[in-house]
């Protein structure tokens, strides 16, 4: 009788310690769907390292940095056509809108550094053109040394196109136009479907390095057809293995472009529109929507390698930051909006900002890029740089205005970051003071530079939101 009895105690202790351990693994399971850690591939750093970096020590000063003036101001030709197609169609929806700024509302420092010409500016008399420059150097600031404002003046000439790894916008033209980036935010707006799978579809069948036989597994359902694509595909890493075979620039291409979309995915599924009704409109976190595009279950794993990719292009674009600290640092580089408190304040943050990049202790290495045969590796490094442009110019295909301001922004800063990336021999022989002509930034570039990280800045810091929203709803 005791045996039985003590049998039939441990069949029902053994079922419970089975269903708790069942049950824990499940919840693992479910943790673990949607988070990433450890190292990541192509780097020497970990994903714990990078979280803590960045939410604790540069996500607070790089956001106080992009409020200032200087940094919310971006100009940008909404306007332009679609160089690769003819559909012109645009969303009608209220929140793809972009309100641009009235003049009278840009700082004139800002608006003095883009005088717009007209034709007949251009057929103006020498005695004509020295007046104007006169008249511009006095608009830039009475209080900045002559050579300061020959730098001013000789930057608006410069021309880098052959270094530019973007296409970037003629602020000259009439329809380029100042928009404030606080008050027209990256969010989600509803622009989805067939117009918008082309455009990613176009960026990663078209432009990233690879075999037109290769498919990338870009989400478990055709757009507009509610066709399943194979399983089998995804679980065979028949993808993936592709991938891992491609050289380091290759890869580092694709992974760089994926990242960008990731962190855009991030700031759609954060800022998403959860109440639209005639007295409120609330935006707030959409988990459903996060887990749709990073559950690891609901992706078939590739949700947590998008989010790998993520934290791959912050290490590149830190890199970049910490490379043009040299540059920042002369005298000659300024943030002038015509507050001079203000641009002082503002320049020190951001030498803060980039002294706090160089000191990252696991950097992107960008000395392992082209880094081969030197006639094959610029062969390699030019084409990498006409692939991204041709990305940059696909973003004036978005019929979404808000999506195209944030994409050509973006594209720009990733662009901007790769230009310094591969100008490290320039960057060292900087003159200590005037202008530079060897290597430059616009301040488009610059805005740019600063924006798209802290873009991805913010994903980062909004992927331990989504974590913690996670784990409260489980």
């Amino acid at each position: 009788m005791l045996t039985r009895v003590l049998l039939l105690l441990y069949c029902v202790f053994s079922a419970r310690c089975k269903e708790h351990h069942t049950s824990k693994r499940q919840v693992d399971d479910q943790k673990c769907s949607y988070q990433v850690t450890g190292y990541l591939d192509d780097c020497t750093c970990d994903i714990e390292t990078i979280q803590d970096f960045n939410n604790k020590k540069l996500f607070p000063k790089i956001q106080e940095l992009l409020e200032s003036d200087y940094f919310r101001y971006y100009k940008v030709n909404l306007k332009k056509p679609c160089p690769f197609w003819s559909d012109s169609s645009h969303c009608g929806l209220r929140d793809c809108a972009v309100q641009p700024c009235e003049p009278n509302e840009i700082p004139a420092g800002i608006r003095s550094e883009s005088l717009k010409y007209t034709m007949e500016a251009n057929v103006i008399s020498q005695h004509d053109r020295d007046c104007e420059k006169a008249e511009k150097l006095g608009a830039v600031n009475n209080s900045l040394s002559e050579e300061t404002k020959q730098a001013v003046l000789d930057w608006t000439r410069h021309d880098d196109s052959t270094d530019n790894f973007c296409e970037v916008d003629d602020e000259h033209s009439p329809d380029a136009e100042y928009v404030d980036l606080l008050l027209n935010p990256e969010r989600y707006t509803g622009y989805k479907g067939p117009e918008a799978w082309k455009i990613w579809n176009s960026i990663y069948e078209e432009n990233c390095f690879k075999p037109n036989s290769i498919r990338r597994p870009f989400n478990t359902l055709l757009p507009g057809r509610g066709i399943k694509i194979t399983d089998l595909f995804y679980q065979s890493g028949a993808f993936y293995s592709w991938l891992q075979g491609l050289c380091l620039e290759k890869r580092s291409f694709y992974r760089a472009v994926s990242g960008l979309h990731t962190s855009i995915n991030i700031h759609l599924s954060a800022r998403y529109l959860l109440q639209d009704t005639w007295y409120e409109r609330k935006w707030g976190h959409n988990i459903t929507e996060f887990k749709q595009r990073f559950d690891a279950q609901i992706t078939n794993g590739e949700g947590p390698r998008r989010l790998q990719n993520l934290y791959f292009l912050y290490l590149i674009e830190l890199r970049a930051l910490a490379k043009v600290l040299p540059y920042v640092e002369r005298p000659a580089f300024q943030l002038y909006t015509g507050n001079n408190a203000q641009d002082t304040k503002n320049k020190e943050l951001l030498l803060e900002i980039l002294q706090l990049a160089k000191s990252f202790p696991f950097p992107f290495d960008e000395h392992s890029l082209f880094a081969g045969e030197r006639k094959e590796a610029e062969n390699l490094k030019e084409e990498f740089r006409l692939h991204f442009k041709n990305i940059s110019r696909i973003m004036d295909c978005v019929g979404c205005f808000k999506c195209r301001l944030w994409g050509k922004l973006q594209t720009q800063g990733l662009g901007t970051a790769l230009k310094i990336l591969f100008s490290e021999k320039q960057i060292k022989n900087l003159p200590d003071s005037g202008p530079s002509q060897r290597f430059h930034l616009k301040r488009q570039d610059t805005v740019a530079l600063l924006n798209a990280f802290g873009r991805i800045s913010t994903s980062i810091w909004e992927l331990q939101n989504f974590t913690e929203l996670l784990e409260a709803v489980q």
